[in-house]
């Protein structure tokens, strides 16, 4: 089946929303030291993640948000688009992560 054309136009600034559990194995009476490493692991994942896909990505634009409970974190990684089969890519190894929730 051939590939549909993109209503992208490559290349381009592209954001990337990824959702994840802001704290997966630290129950809420855990010390607060833990729970900020915990919460310090799902960001570097993702950013591990966009870089492969993305080598010119730089991390300190990585904007992160928590929910209103605490329980979910919010990634916005703003890369730089090259292609459809990037983008693909990177959306599937974000998906197949254990640690991610939703990447739209």
């Amino acid at each position: 089946m051939p590939e549909s054309p993109s209503l992208i136009d490559y290349p381009c600034d592209f954001p990337i929303k990824i959702m994840g559990h802001a704290d997966t194995s630290v129950g809420q009476a855990a010390a607060s030291v833990e729970h900020t490493l915990v919460q310090q692991s799902f960001p570097q994942a993702v950013l591990m993640i966009v870089k492969r896909h993305a080598p010119d990505f730089d991390g300190t634009s990585m904007e992160i948000k928590i929910s209103k409970k605490g329980t979910y974190l919010s990634l916005t990684c703003t890369i730089r688009a090259v292609s459809r089969t990037q983008l693909d890519a990177l959306y599937q190894e974000l998906c197949d992560h254990p640690s991610v929730v939703m990447a739209l």
